[in-house]
């Protein structure tokens, strides 16, 4: 990373207790890699949290920060957080890095910067999951739904206007990248996120209990997989939280139980200990199989988005697999990929030291690594586009 400018501008949308997952996985690669840059954000909440990676770190925000509750509730402010994301003065650092699923890549810059996105995903809402979001929302179906409306639309412009602002753009997985090409006509590349592979051990006896680990919202089907698991009567355990807890509880068999959130030795003891990770989400990468797999277990999940980078699947005939992928997103699909798991014992043919081999492929030296590469070529050429507009500028003021 020598060839690299400094100082360098690192943007997030948030840094807040409440959102712990991926995103922040990927901005504490990104932090190391360049060295501790300068941190941008909407809102801070986590720099003057004792124990957190960030205490006492300097972190610039937005006018959000002071506004009622804006530090807990940022996504309160929908509507004005394109406005305060453009607010942020990265006129000092020749390199912006930016880590963005809704607004950071929005951020402004001169041509004489280079900005390169991490693109975790397109704003959901505002795009292919508009309806499924405007569906479960109960304010939408009050009359200020046509206002809700009206500010996704409002939205979806300015996240393809913004989308053009980086130099270059870099997707977490293969279908990110195709939902990029679709909503703002950019090519990206494939960098997948790091997964903290070594947290866990693979080597531990496994039981018979399936395991479905995720944030309990709606779009991660969570409904599908206890709807299989009630028509198979095999034993299933639901770990985390969230608005659709009530309504999964209401649901759950005699074969299911919901354990709510749990703290990561949990957590590790159950991924390491399970018969096979069961999801039934579109993802966009999804971490939560990869780890499953850092910890022995094969992983029972839908065949599209992300899983389709991270998961081998066994049916397809692809050499050393560590899962099975079922074709179509409901229960009956689940059901018959459950019970072809479970009647052929074909764990026996995942075996654990696989699934963790498999799982290093993602870890956070190597996402260090590729990351650096694109930064090298993307400064290259960054560098053969100055050099060519100064000589434009050159030849237009010469005499004639």
């Amino acid at each position: 990373m020598s060839s690299l400018p400094g100082p360098a501008a690192l943007v997030h949308e948030w840094f807040t207790p409440r959102s712990v997952g991926g995103a922040e996985l990927v901005v504490r690669e990104l932090d190391q890699l360049l060295g501790q840059p300068q941190l941008h954000a909407l809102v801070d909440g986590e720099s003057r949290r004792p124990g957190s990676w960030l205490a006492g770190r300097p972190i610039q925000t937005s006018f959000i920060q002071a506004l009622p509750w804006g530090v807990s509730h940022v996504q309160q402010y929908l509507p004005l957080l394109p406005l305060a994301i453009e607010q942020l003065d990265l006129g000092a650092y020749p390199l912006v890095v930016s880590s963005s699923h809704l607004v950071a890549k929005g951020v402004l810059t001169s041509p004489d910067q280079l900005h390169v996105s991490y693109v975790h995903t397109p704003v959901r809402y505002a795009w292919d999951q508009m309806h499924a979001y405007l569906a479960q929302s109960a304010l939408a179906r009050t009359p200020l739904g046509p206002l809700i409306r009206l500010q996704l639309h409002q939205l979806r412009q300015w996240d393809l206007a913004s989308s053009q602002r980086p130099d270059q753009l870099v997707a977490n997985s293969r279908f990110t990248a195709a939902r990029i090409r679709r909503y703002w006509g950019r090519r990206a590349e494939v960098v997948h996120p790091p997964v903290a592979v070594e947290r866990f051990r693979w080597d531990q006896p496994r039981d018979d209990t399936y395991l479905c680990l995720c944030r309990l919202v709606p779009y991660k089907r969570v409904d599908l997989v206890i709807e299989a698991f009630n028509r198979t009567g095999l034993p299933l355990l639901v770990v985390g939280d969230g608005p659709e807890r009530q309504r999964l509880q209401a649901l759950a068999g005699p074969s299911v139980t919901l354990l709510g959130r749990q703290d990561a030795a949990v957590v590790n003891g159950l991924l390491e200990r399970c018969r096979a990770y069961v999801f039934a989400g579109l993802e966009d990468f999804g971490i939560a199989p990869v780890e499953a797999m850092a910890a022995g277990a094969p992983v029972i999940g839908f065949g599209g988005g992300g899983l389709l980078d991270t998961v081998r699947c066994l049916s397809q005939g692809l050499a050393q697999p560590t899962g099975l992928l079922f074709p179509e997103q409901s229960a009956a699909s689940l059901v018959a990929a459950l019970e072809h798991f479970h009647q052929g014992q074909l764990w026996r043919q995942l075996p654990p030291e696989r699934q963790r081999a498999w799982a290093g492929r993602f870890s956070g030296s190597l996402f260090r690594q590729r990351f650096a590469a694109v930064l090298e070529r993307a400064w290259h050429d960054h560098g053969l586009g100055r050099a060519q507009r100064s000589q434009a500028l050159a030849w237009d003021g010469a005499p004639g």
